[in-house]
């Protein structure tokens, strides 16, 4: 067993500092005066927070979970040879075709939405369906906002299927040793009911007004890449031994890396094309997160803090607490900086523990236009196309569903213990 990380007492104060400034930056997204985003402030809170506590860079990168990040390689890879053969185009192009009743469109929209986040890259999947389906909308005179918004609804429910269903998952899923099938058989239920639940509300609230008066889009689509039926039926098959072997015994980022290997390997797609389609500022943000709540757990202040709240009646590991307190820093400071902060807390032994922290991650998403980057790629690239999809029409679909599904969560929680 290694020995403990010890910080020196005198550098524990600059770390804490460095620590809550590191997630008031990602709070607010910029820095005044500067133009950073939310990864420069993480890359930076990283390298200072090295510095100070005087921890040799090889300990302070010892904090980073290297099968986490592989793993999301891996599947960055095998979402960009599908998006590069157009697949994602091609399914978009058929749930558009179904536009005469908005009623089935909207069901098969949120169930393709949600089945393909739950295995892919479910930004990816917003980034390349929002454009197609605004511009089916728009062409039937249908207000796309209700819409799109479901899109970035479906797309945050569904990616808590499974533990790759997107990367604060996977990461959840390595550190606390969770096994694939036993995850998916007890998270596809609640996800199924918050999904038909979040489709029923939203069908309510927005039914009687779906007639769409505004200006023709914009801005047209991105034109779409060629659909290769050879290189999609390669893509869906490696994807789905891949996904068979996660139910074995061989390390998930393995599986995942020998499939990206295989696709790099491509007589099709040239490797800086695979490549510039990879996440990774996503990358660069989880590594820095690492290192960050790596070297501040070592001082022991988050301990502390989590037994001063147990004394003040807030158990993190009370499901209901739990749920609602990564909901709301989800939507406070980015999901992923919510699940890495919760990760190092609580004990995500326990199985349970560990599934509602996958689960409300992604429910907790819906709320506002913030709660997760799927939200902000639709958002971003509706307005776009001339579509405009304010705070307040996001919220006032996500903010039910929210509370909707979080209670479905609950309730399956209590169920099954």
């Amino acid at each position: 067993m290694s020995a403990p990380t010890v910080i020196p007492l005198a550098a524990k104060p600059a770390v804490l500092v460095i620590f809550a400034l590191t997630y008031l930056g990602i709070a607010l997204g910029h820095v005044p005066g500067l133009k950073i985003n939310r990864v420069g402030i993480v890359l930076l809170g990283a390298i200072a927070i090295t510095i100070v506590s005087g921890l040799p860079t090889t300990t302070a990168a010892g904090f980073i979970n290297w099968p986490t990040i592989l793993l999301l390689f891996g599947f960055f890879v095998l979402s960009a040879q599908l998006r590069l053969s157009g697949f994602f185009d091609q399914v978009a192009n058929r749930i558009s075709a179904r536009l005469a009743n908005p009623a089935r469109f909207l069901l098969t929209l949120m169930l393709v939405t949600a089945g393909l986040s739950a295995f892919l890259n479910h930004d990816i999947v917003c980034y390349v369906f929002t454009p197609v389906v605004a511009t089916a909308l728009l062409r039937r005179r249908l207000n796309p906002v209700p819409f799109l918004i479901a899109l970035a609804v479906a797309s945050n429910l569904g990616a808590a299927a499974t533990l790759v269903g997107n990367p604060q998952d996977m990461m959840i899923a390595q550190i606390a040793g969770l096994d694939f099938g036993r995850y998916a058989l007890w998270c596809v239920t609640p996800v199924l009911i918050a999904l038909g639940c979040a489709c029923a509300l939203i069908w309510t609230m927005s039914r009687h007004d779906l007639a769409f008066s505004g200006p023709e889009p914009t801005a047209a689509s991105p034109s779409p890449p060629p659909f290769n039926r050879p290189h999609t039926i390669k893509g869906v098959v490696i994807f789905g031994l891949v996904i068979a072997f996660f139910f074995s015994p061989v390390p998930k980022e393995i599986i995942a890396l020998t499939a990206a290997g295989i696709h790099l390997a491509s007589p099709k797609f040239r490797t800086e094309d695979l490549l510039g389609l990879v996440d990774w500022p996503i990358l660069v943000l989880f590594m820095g997160l690492f290192v960050v709540t790596g070297v501040f757990q070592a001082t022991g202040y988050s301990d502390q803090t989590v037994r001063w709240l147990a004394q003040a009646g807030l158990n993190l590991q009370s499901p209901s607490i739990l749920a609602v307190v990564t909901a709301v820093l989800s939507n406070l400071i980015n999901n992923a900086a919510a699940v890495l902060l919760l990760v190092k807390v609580v004990n995500v032994a326990q199985p349970a523990t560990a599934y509602v922290l996958a689960l409300a991650n992604s429910f907790g998403g819906n709320l506002i236009i913030l709660g997760s980057l799927s939200n902000i790629i639709v958002v971003q690239q509706a307005r776009e196309m001339g579509i405009n999809i304010s705070f307040r029409d996001f919220a006032r679909l996500g903010v039910p569903v929210t509370v909707a599904s979080l209670c479905i969560l609950l309730c399956w929680v209590a169920f099954m213990t």
